[in-house]
């Protein structure tokens, strides 16, 4: 392969930089730091809002910026700077609760500062396929009674989810709503994710490469799942991780091993020895 330079590495989180159980091996934290000590920027380019990898911060001290939101939120973790914010309008995400109501779905709001889902849903979060969620969404997360109501109050939303009882609930809704001026991915089969128009994981990296004045031809972007597919297009150089779909894999200029296997550390000691 072509030598060249790279000055920033995405990460994706969940099936990617985590494991299978959500925790960051300590062989991906040493590789990591191998690439930050050569002046790498490795950040998350995640769907999780900031609330959501707050726990991972003190593992990862290395990593400063966060692609949060699938896009929708960049930001400077030491500053505490937004960098880039691409909200949904407020309307829009109420309508879009008020659908997953006819689904017996469960909505799910990302702001800058809050994750904030039905107080009913919480409690029964294994019916909506995402179980191994629920003990950080019982922690973390601002549980209201109506979700609809509460986005009409929201100015920040970045993101909204939407986790299903099935897979053909999650397709038919994604059918119906397709027309609205949103972005949409589904990186779970039960799981349809929408920001505003235009906005994916790869608009947000490409807003902090400006804002480090980076081009994105020196970027790299490790991915598995639907929700990074704008990214791995977008990069200099794009990483599939072992356990990706294989259209995914079939986007990507390498494959790594899977996210229990180290994957991450794997694809950064090959970058560093290009």
């Amino acid at each position: 392969m072509e030598r060249k330079t790279y000055r920033i590495i995405a990460l994706d989180m969940d099936g990617t930089l985590l494991t299978s159980d959500k925790t960051i091996a300590p062989d991906t934290v040493r590789d990591i730091r191998a690439a930050s000590e050569r002046g790498i920027h490795v950040v998350y380019c995640t769907g999780r809002a900031v609330p959501e990898l707050e726990l991972y911060f003190d593992m990862v001290p290395m990593m400063r910026y966060a692609v949060c939101s699938t896009g929708a939120f960049v930001y400077d973790r030491v500053e505490k700077r937004c960098i880039d914010r691409r909200p949904v309008k407020s309307e829009v995400a109420a309508a879009l609760a008020e659908t997953a109501k006819r689904y017996r779905a469960m909505p799910h709001i990302l702001t800058d500062d809050e994750t904030i889902v039905a107080a009913d849903d919480v409690t029964h979060m294994k019916d909506f396929h995402a179980g191994i969620y629920q003990p950080m969404f019982e922690r973390i997360t601002r549980k209201v009674a109506d979700m609809a109501e509460e986005a009409r109050h929201l100015t920040s939303i970045g993101k909204v989810n939407i986790y299903f009882r099935s897979p053909e609930d999650c397709h038919a809704c994604y059918e119906e709503l397709r027309t609205l001026p949103l972005s949409f991915a589904m990186p779970e089969e039960t799981t349809l994710e929408m920001t505003a128009q235009g906005v994916t994981k790869g608009s947000g990296l490409r807003a902090l490469a400006d804002d480090l004045h980076i081009p994105m031809a020196q970027t790299v972007g490790i991915g598995d799942s639907d929700n990074d597919r704008a990214m791995l297009h977008d990069v200099g150089l794009s990483v599939a991780m072992g356990n990706a779909s294989e259209d995914i894999k079939a986007l990507c200029d390498l494959i790594t091993a899977d996210n229990d296997h180290n994957g991450v550390g794997e694809a950064i000691r090959r970058i560093l020895a290009f």
